[in-house]
């Protein structure tokens, strides 16, 4: 069951992006923060500090988003830490990803790959995810230099692992 506060500021979060006119930018934005925010446990951990003035840890997220992302996001962001809710940012915004995704009929495709998709790759890989699985997804991509080469994706709970890594384990268990 969902956290009725996560959603909620998922929610919030949405409201404000919408009405904004740009939703489709603050939700990538916001999106890419929470990886960040996931994989640096120094600006986690500072943002989440309680023993941190909330001015300082919204000073940080003006200093790493201004200027480098829309003025949306960045007060989105400043808004949820000031609040003392930067450890469920990221829990925040995968439901709010999930939210926007769901008033576009479609599901979200969380992809790992060891390197950024060009636009074109995201289309193609869309394609071939609604053909398999029959669903319409938006893609989301998760930079994961774990996986070496190919990609991991996961729809709701579903996963189709296609990475290099995979196919090693597959290749060494049939010489076994």
């Amino acid at each position: 069951m969902a956290d009725p506060t996560v959603t909620g500021y998922a929610e919030a979060l949405f409201a404000v992006a919408a009405a904004e006119g740009d939703l489709a930018t603050v939700e990538d934005e916001l999106f890419r923060f929470a990886q960040a925010l996931r994989s640096n446990d120094e600006l986690r951990s500072t943002l989440a500090d309680q023993g941190v003035p909330a001015a300082r840890r919204q000073q940080v997220v003006e200093d790493l988003l201004g200027g480098k992302a829309a003025a949306t996001t960045t007060a989105l962001v400043s808004m949820v830490v000031g609040a003392g809710r930067a450890a469920e940012l990221p829990a925040i915004v995968d439901a709010l990803v999930e939210r926007s995704a769901a008033s576009r009929n479609k599901a979200v495709a969380t992809v790992r790959s060891a390197v950024d998709l060009t636009a074109e790759q995201k289309e193609r890989l869309a394609s071939a995810i609604n053909t398999r699985t029959g669903r319409q997804v938006e893609v989301k991509v998760v930079i994961d230099p774990t996986v070496l080469g190919g990609v991991v994706t996961e729809i709701g709970d579903d996963i189709i692992d296609g990475s290099v890594r995979r196919r090693l384990n597959q290749l060494r268990e049939s010489f076994r």
